[in-house]
């Protein structure tokens, strides 16, 4: 009886915690999904528009690209936070995206939520920046 080949994992190497562009990252896809939540509480809108109107919103710190955007419209639609409808402009389909009662609340829901940890890292960042100072003036 031949022998089985045993399959082994190959290791993905560990993030490197200490590089900004790493949290830089994480913050933007979550503020990204966000972002396109409260584009469309503003109003209805299509793909182009929301990418735009994101970026405009966060300065430039979120510009989702295709690759992001589209998975996002899909995923919050298959939730139902959103439908979609086709339209022609100028010869060209396009899909126009618009919040249901449900992306309402989910936008109301991730404010509150970015928000408070909005609040905890300034209440964090101004511990951290006492406690520095009180270790540099310390003559212990």
């Amino acid at each position: 009886m031949p022998k089985q080949p045993t399959l082994q994992a190959v290791p993905r190497p560990s993030p490197d915690f200490t590089d900004r562009s790493y949290w830089a990252g994480t913050i933007k896809m979550a503020l990204s999904r966000f972002f396109v939540l409260q584009v469309l509480h503003d109003g209805p809108a299509h793909g182009y528009d929301i990418a735009r109107a994101v970026e405009r919103t966060t300065n430039g710190c979120c510009s989702p690209s295709e690759g992001a955007l589209y998975p996002t419209l899909r995923e919050f639609e298959q939730g139902g936070y959103l439908t979609s409808e086709s339209e022609v402009v100028s010869g060209r389909e396009r899909k126009v995206y618009t919040l249901t009662d449900k992306g309402r609340d989910a936008f109301k829901v991730g404010l509150e939520a970015w928000m408070d940890a909005t609040t905890t890292l300034t209440e964090t960042g101004r511990a951290a920046k006492a406690r520095n100072k009180a270790k540099d003036t310390c003559q212990c």
